[in-house]
């Protein structure tokens, strides 16, 4: 928009009847001073006197419609242009709310892309929201994330996971193919499953350990899990897409977090509690007073193996040992 001589912005109309009026007034003035002019170049008689008279009407003119324009230019302003202005805003801030909404409802308020090392910016988010919810809500597959995030955020969560079931060994197919397409042509799959137990075995351990921090930890293992991962907070859901193709390469899939409020979030918590009460699914529950013991039974019950205590001591420092090499890459440390 161009500006005044006060360096005010000025609206396009406006600019419009100023211009209009100017050249009309400058039209007068010229004719005016003309025939003034000219009036005083003749001899008396009724030519000088119809210039005289044609130069002070028009003189007359110019000054009155100067007037009059300086008094009515804002109100017609006000009466044309304001009414068409507001109408505009007022569109463009419904247009704005339902785009908002549609936004909210159906895209993403975070993307993270693939990445070969944990993204700190990612986990520092996910962090954020972990310390305000009261209810997490995790399906993945061994829970080492998980529980190693709640070991260093304060506690008092009721929280329940889904795993893959380390009894079935259909439970780990589609994580293992993920790894095998990582590491390419030479890859080993026995090695990749044996290694995929073993995460879950130390995840299992994890929660265990994480149980201080926790009202209730309540754990579904079955045997045919999604290949993504869903975690789910008061206020927000993240979605790690480990059956995206593009995240083959890398060992950090894209991760796409929506609110509360959208159509992803409902979808998922409804999901989330329709596989966590599946009919048959091994289920056991953690709790502050959980004691070793018990927990060995569980496990037990949950694996077919009863841990030894030089056992679940080595699974116990792996675990820590993966805590700290995660918090370090992820910059959580406490």
């Amino acid at each position: 928009m161009p500006a005044d001589a006060k360096g005010l912005r000025t609206h396009p109309i406006q600019e419009i009847f100023w211009t209009r009026t100017g050249l009309l007034l400058a039209v007068l003035v010229v004719v005016s001073g003309v025939s003034m002019w000219a009036s005083s170049a003749v001899d008396a008689g009724t030519a000088k006197n119809l210039l005289t008279a044609l130069g002070t009407g028009t003189m007359v003119s110019a000054v009155v419609g100067f007037g009059q324009t300086l008094l009515t230019a804002g109100a017609a302003q006000r009466a044309l242009v304001a009414p068409v202005v507001e109408e505009s805003r007022r569109a463009l801030r419904e247009l704005s709310a339902e785009y908002r909404s549609l936004n909210q409802e159906f895209f993403p308020t975070h993307v993270f892309e693939a990445s070969t090392d944990p993204d700190p910016a990612f986990n520092a988010l996910i962090m954020d929201d972990l310390r305000r919810t009261r209810q997490l809500l995790f399906r993945g597959f061994s829970g080492r994330y998980a529980a190693a995030r709640l070991l260093l955020s304060p506690s008092g969560w009721e929280v329940r996971a889904v795993l893959a079931d380390p009894g079935e060994r259909g439970a780990i197919s589609g994580r293992a193919r993920h790894l095998a397409r990582h590491q390419g042509a030479s890859a080993d799959y026995e090695r990749i499953q044996a290694t995929l137990h073993e995460e879950i075995r130390i995840g299992l351990v994890g929660l265990y350990l994480a149980r201080a921090r926790c009202d209730s930890i309540d754990v579904t293992v079955i045997a045919d899990p999604p290949l993504d991962r869903v975690e789910l907070f008061d206020d927000s859901v993240w979605i790690t897409l480990y059956s995206a193709v593009a995240g083959a390469p890398s060992l950090y899939p894209r991760t796409l977090r929506f609110s509360e409020g959208s159509f992803i979030y409902g979808m998922q918590r409804a999901e989330f509690a329709r596989v966590h009460a599946a009919r048959g699914a091994p289920r056991f529950l953690i709790t502050p007073d959980t004691s070793r013991e018990e927990f060995l039974a569980q496990f037990a019950t949950i694996t077919g193996t009863r841990l030894t205590d030089a056992q679940f001591a080595d699974l116990q420092a792996r675990f820590h040992a993966f805590r700290q090499e995660f918090s370090a890459k992820a910059e959580l440390e406490s």
